[in-house]
């Protein structure tokens, strides 16, 4: 096995790990974070129906953010999804890092959905 078919693998079996005990529901959807290397994607999904609630990124063409892969971007992106659950109705929700470790972009963006009200 090479390199970089180890390190996907590593990343899978963190994503599945955390994944079994994280469960969006219709009152608490799980906001997860989709992380490239130029930009950074967020959405609330409610699993048990298997649907987006709403979703925020900096490729969005109606707010596009202009580097979207540093921390204020993702930060930026936080605050947005915060503000697009808010008109959805709702406040409080389960975070799902969907494998990438809790610092940098991920860590900003939790920061910025935390400032813009969301309970997690």
């Amino acid at each position: 096995m090479n390199r970089i078919t180890a390190k996907i693998n590593r990343y899978t079996r963190r994503k599945r790990g955390i994944r079994k005990s994280i469960f969006g529901s219709p009152s608490r959807p799980r906001l997860t974070v989709r992380r490239s290397s130029k930009n950074i994607y967020a959405q609330l999904i409610d699993d048990t129906s298997g649907q987006t609630i709403c979703s925020a990124s900096t490729i969005e063409k109606d707010g596009k953010v202009g580097a979207g892969s540093n921390c204020s971007a993702a930060k930026e992106i936080g605050t947005r999804i915060a503000a697009k659950a808010k008109e959805a109705g709702v406040s409080d929700i389960v975070f799902d890092r969907n494998g990438y470790r809790f610092h940098g972009r991920v860590k900003s963006l939790a920061e910025g959905a935390r400032e813009g009200g969301l309970k997690f």
